[in-house]
């Protein structure tokens, strides 16, 4: 998977292929990597989807492996917690919702995470850039 945060743009890959683009929300402050809990940001780097949630508020969600051992490590240096729990989801309540909004999560309508959901299995690398 790669994430665009300037195009506010995810591709599902299948080796070099893309399957799937979605358009995208991101954290409220989306500009610059996460570097702490309650920031807004949505992280930049690479990571794996690591687990699923079939029971999200959100509709579903897919976890992404942040924060990973230089998040944690550089947070550490500024004394600050790196946050985690950031997802993959759909909208609350099936609520469109414009702009973005979430707390450093990668959101899509509830459609597209249905769709991501059957595409995307647990060990999938995800590549989060500006």
């Amino acid at each position: 998977m790669l994430v665009s945060k300037k195009k506010r743009e995810m591709l599902v890959l299948r080796g070099e292929s893309v399957l799937r683009t979605y358009r995208i929300a991101l954290g409220r402050e989306p500009v610059g990597p996460k570097r702490q809990e309650g920031d807004g940001r949505t992280p930049e780097g690479r990571y794996t989807i690591d687990w699923r949630n079939a029971k999200s508020k959100y509709h579903l969600s897919l976890h992404i492996s942040y924060p990973d051992a230089a998040d944690v490590a550089r947070a550490r240096e500024a004394g600050v917690d790196p946050g985690g729990d950031i997802m993959i989801h759909g909208l609350p309540d099936g609520m469109r919702r414009e702009g973005d909004w979430t707390q450093g999560c990668i959101a899509v309508t509830d459609e597209e995470m249905d769709e991501i959901w059957g595409l995307v299995e647990e060990g999938t690398p995800i590549w989060i850039g500006e």
